[in-house]
């Protein structure tokens, strides 16, 4: 066996321009130092991972840097999508910080680098042949995180939650690392396909359990997993708004595909689908359950990204099953999770744009009570906002968010765990209580009721809008974003097949 690894350049091509993005974006920020430019600089780089990514993946399944049949880089139409999806939330979250970077003390070129370099991560890590590249591509996306969660300075809030970002994220890397290094002591094998070959033929050698327990364990603190989950809602509370809205959506869907890549090519499904079942469970419940006492806008939106992301793990848990291990009904499970990740990204980032398009500029996400009456003031970013929370409830007319649920539902069905089934549709009724709370307070009178009064000297209009002032439109750049996102969120709830069908490839 030749132990020289071909290199496919045309695989690595979406790599590529992720990494060179991040390059240029320096180089713009020295050379031009306007931030226009700069800004400029990186959406090009990113429109151009992002179709870079999608022919790419259209020529079939690409390999490289192999060893035989293991290679450390396939790149296939499941990760195309997954390198658009992280295209499509970059460009996106660029967007929404348009207030934050105009005149404002974030340096810009920082700021557009630390972004590119995420993006990189997640374009690597969709097509991650073996744990060594997977871990190291899901640092590379987490890594740049913990500078923009404490960029908002001199606030003590920002600077608690990048610490405990950073603290909880460094002792999930170490137990990912130290699962790895069992599987590699036991097995002598890293390549994903390798380890489930290898684990399938001998399942009962020496040290996998604790092994599948710490790499199982470990990701789901990337995806904020209950009981691994108390980082999330003060992580988020603490970023800017623009950050939260990254962090929700692309942070979580690295961790969600990191968990897939092991689940499905490499550890056994008999160890994994009961932990993955309870995981699913505690998070949906618990997610529920605390996001229905929130009363911070943030919070409320980070207690439900919990919650949803137990409907993402829902389907894993019918490996748990005999039934659920039958090849078409595991294939649909795992079809089914990324689809319901795709659908949540995207119409969760339209929820945080539609808060930013709300809120004054470089104000986080305040109390639920500001946003009083704000449909009424900004009928189109209200309205927005209504559809995109409509839409994580899973009701018409956001259909993106129905079809999400359907298919979960679906593959839990398929694989015989009707209780499974049941315990997702009792959670998804106690998520339309928050869901449709948050929506109606945006139509809400205005006025302060009276067991919620103004405080004294205080004006009865949101912060930054005083009373007879008519409010400020939105950046454009935050419009631009808003718009963009709830138009793809309307564009795959009228085409989920699409979605389905490149998740299941």
């Amino acid at each position: 066996m030749s132990l020289v690894q071909s290199v496919d350049n045309v695989a690595l091509l979406p790599a590529y321009l992720a990494a060179g993005t991040a390059v240029l974006v320096l180089l713009a920020d020295l050379l031009v130092g306007r931030a226009g430019a700069t800004v400029a600089v990186a959406c090009a780089g990113v429109v151009a991972t992002g179709v870079g990514a999608v022919v790419v993946g259209a020529a079939g399944t690409r390999r490289t840097f192999c060893v035989g049949a293991d290679c450390s880089w396939v790149f296939d139409g499941r990760a195309a999508l997954i390198a658009g999806v992280f295209a499509l939330l970059t460009l996106g979250v660029l967007g929404l910080s348009g207030p934050l970077l105009r005149g404002g003390p974030t340096p810009v070129g920082e700021y557009c680098f630390l972004l590119a370099c995420s993006m990189t991560g997640g374009v690597v890590l969709g097509a991650a042949g073996d744990l060594i590249t997977l871990i190291v591509a899901l640092e590379t996306l987490t890594l740049p995180l913990y500078v923009l969660v404490g960029l908002r300075r001199g606030s003590l809030a920002s600077a608690e939650a990048a610490v405990t970002f950073f603290v909880v994220s460094v002792v999930a890397t170490t137990l990912t690392l130290l699962g790895a290094a069992l599987l590699y002591a036991a097995t002598g094998g890293l390549h994903l396909d390798r380890l489930g070959g290898l684990l399938a033929d001998a399942p009962d050698l020496p040290l996998i359990p604790a092994a599948v327990a710490l790499v199982v364990l470990g990701l789901a603190f990337k995806v904020a997993a209950v009981p691994f989950h108390a980082w999330a809602p003060a992580t988020y509370d603490g970023a800017p708004l623009p950050v939260a809205a990254y962090l929700s959506t692309a942070s979580k869907l690295g961790g969600v595909v990191a968990l897939l890549a092991v689940v499905q090519r490499a550890l056994p499904a008999e160890v994994t689908g009961p932990v993955l079942a309870l995981l699913a469970v505690l998070t949906m419940t618990v997610g529920n359950l605390v996001a229905l006492r929130q009363r911070r806008t943030v919070r409320l939106l980070a207690w439900s990204s919990v919650a949803q992301a137990g409907y993402i793990l829902a389907p894993l848990g019918v490996l748990a099953l005999t039934a659920g291990r039958a090849d078409d009904v595991r294939a649909g499970a795992y079809a089914a999770a990324v689809a319901y990740a795709v659908f949540f990204v995207v119409v969760e980032l339209a929820a945080f744009a539609a808060l930013v398009a709300l809120r004054p500029a470089g104000a986080d996400g305040g109390p639920v009570a500001e946003l009083r009456g704000a449909a009424r003031r900004r009928p189109w970013a209200g309205a927005a906002f209504a559809l995109a929370l409509v839409g994580l409830a899973g009701l018409p007319p956001g259909l993106a968010g129905l079809f999400a649920k359907v298919t979960v539902v679906r593959a839990v069905l398929d694989g015989g765990a009707g209780w499974l089934a049941l315990v997702v549709a009792l959670n998804a009724v106690i998520g339309l209580a928050y869901y449709l709370r948050l929506a109606a307070t945006l139509y809400a009178d205005p006025t302060p009721l009276p067991t919620d009064p103004a405080p004294a000297g205080e004006p009865t209009a949101p912060v930054g809008e005083p009373a007879g002032v008519a409010p400020a439109r939105a950046a454009w750049p935050v419009t631009v974003a808003l718009a963009g996102a709830t138009a793809l969120a309307v564009v795959i709830g009228f085409a989920p097949q699409l979605v389905l069908d490149l998740a299941a490839r």
